[in-house]
């Protein structure tokens, strides 16, 4: 099984990345394959609405997110990082998931998620408000640690200090394994997911 984990932030080896790298090692101590994914900085545009990819399978915009379809079809899990921009998920992280989850949201239902957010200070939970949505409107379990999943820090050496982070990374990981194998199991003894049915659409009359 493969967790894939996305960073969001503009910085490669930055907070956000020590943070996905600690709850990468807890994946990988509990027999799950990982693998971290720069995104930040690799994102030309956000969705623009146009319907191209429900015909081609691919975006209109052609970046980073094209070339991670497939990898992303295949992933049994998902985890997406950001720091916290203004009280919300970078920019970066926002137009990615706006875009992805278009394409390859139904290949993802009943896939177990979650999201992580680095902070220097505050608007952390707003940002994790935000990218939990993704997860409750594709049919994606969530996966929760012992506290929110966020930690603290400036710096990657700050983060490497918040201890109760750093535990709530590495039970967030422990969590995301069990949940994996509990699927696993129930693949592999005749529990079926449940059936996706057409989506009933309502507008709002006015």
């Amino acid at each position: 099984m493969k967790v894939l984990l996305f960073n969001g932030s503009s910085k490669a080896k930055g907070c956000c990345f020590t943070a996905l790298n600690i709850l990468a090692k807890s994946l990988e101590k509990n027999d799950i394959e990982t693998e971290i994914i720069q995104i930040g900085s690799n994102i030309k545009a956000g969705c623009k609405g146009c319907g191209f990819c429900y015909k081609n399978n691919k975006c209109v915009t052609d970046d980073i997110l094209n070339t991670l379809i497939e990898k992303v079809k295949l992933a049994d899990g998902y985890v997406f990082g950001s720091p916290v921009h203004y009280a919300a998920a970078s920019g970066d992280i926002t137009a990615f998931l706006d875009r992805l989850f278009y394409i390859c949201g139904g290949n993802m239902a009943y896939k177990p998620g979650c999201a992580i957010i680095t902070c220097r200070r505050g608007g952390a939970t707003a940002a994790f408000e935000q990218l939990n949505k993704y997860f409750s409107v594709t049919d994606m379990p969530i996966v929760s640690s012992n506290y929110w999943n966020m930690v603290h820090g400036n710096t990657p050496d700050e983060i490497l200090r918040d201890k109760e982070g750093l535990q709530t990374m590495e039970n967030l990981g422990k969590n995301m394994a069990w949940l994996l194998k509990c699927i696993e199991f129930s693949d592999k003894n005749g529990i079926k997911k449940p059936e996706t049915e057409e989506k009933i659409m309502t507008n709002f009359i006015r």
